[in-house]
């Protein structure tokens, strides 16, 4: 399973209006110039995301995009199916042997496990482990 740009940058519209929430609307043009994305793709990401009700718009000097919903309601996987649709890893897995089929649903089963249990606020809050030493050297 690939996940387009669609999916990718779609995750990087809702985590940005997770960190703002509460705060009031964030324009695309905002996160768009934060991430250095294009603004012209996010409105065509944003539409499906409304049409879902994950987020509402408000109209104004002032306005822009919100969650619909606290951050930690709303998942990857809900952000993810909007805009690239079912998670198969693999088309057409009734006509393998059943070790295979199995295997495939496994793998399938394994992805909507993480992406159904990461929330936006787990995104948002995420630290990289790695910018802490791996190994402490004392001389």
């Amino acid at each position: 399973m690939k996940i387009s740009t669609k999916g990718r940058y779609g995750l990087t519209i809702m985590i940005e209006l997770a960190r703002k929430y509460g705060d009031g609307p964030i324009s695309l043009k905002q996160i768009a110039r934060d991430n250095e994305l294009s603004e012209h793709y996010l409105e065509q990401l944003i539409a499906p995301l409304r049409n879902a009700s994950l987020v509402k718009s408000v109209r104004g000097a002032y306005g822009g995009y919100m969650l619909t919903k606290a951050p930690h309601e709303i998942t990857a996987g809900d952000v993810i199916r909007i805009l690239e649709g079912p998670i198969t890893p693999v088309e057409g897995i009734e006509n393998e042997e059943p070790a295979k089929q199995a295997l495939w649903k496994r793998v399938r089963d394994a992805v909507k496990d993480v992406l159904d249990t990461t929330t936006l606020e787990d995104l948002k809050d995420h630290v990289d482990d790695q910018t802490q030493d791996a190994y402490m050297f004392y001389i």
